[in-house]
């Protein structure tokens, strides 16, 4: 006689606690602000001081930029906070409504403070809108799968 195997539920990921809730793309703000601020005293060219440069086999030099480096930490934020949107939970919501009050924060601060009007910091705002249309996109359709109609 054989006896059906036992196998348990799968276990569900659950999330972190409330640390998680902040949206990561808060970080290049405050990098930012803390940089313009108190380092280039609110002047927006300092953003396109050279870091460093690199010479590449065809003999051209490759120069990073401050406003470059910032524009790659934002587009690391930017892939967690995606990957952070694919997981449907009660705290989802929060995280949406966290993630658009970021977005109206880099907005403002674009259009009316002077130390925002650089290229850079308009890339970053943008990867906060694209956050904030990817998050309510992958969450609707993830709540979509969760709907059966009968």
């Amino acid at each position: 006689m054989t006896n059906p195997a036992y196998a348990p539920p799968a276990a569900r990921l659950r999330r972190p606690g409330p640390l998680f809730l902040v949206p990561l793309l808060v970080v290049p703000l405050v990098l930012y602000n803390l940089v313009a601020f108190i380092f280039f005293g609110g002047n927006p060219g300092g953003f396109a001081n050279q870091l460093f440069a690199i010479f590449m086999p065809s003999k051209a030099p490759w120069v990073l930029t401050l406003g470059d480096l910032m524009v790659v930490i934002g587009l690391v934020c930017l892939f967690f906070e995606i990957m952070k949107s694919t997981r449907v939970g009660s705290t989802s919501i929060i995280e949406h409504i966290l993630s658009t009050g970021i977005f109206i924060l880099y907005l403002i601060e674009f259009i009316l403070v002077g130390a925002a009007a650089s290229s850079a910091f308009f890339i970053l705002m943008v990867m906060s809108l694209i956050d904030v249309i990817a998050g309510f996109s992958v969450s609707m359709s993830a709540a979509e799968r969760d709907v059966s109609y009968n």
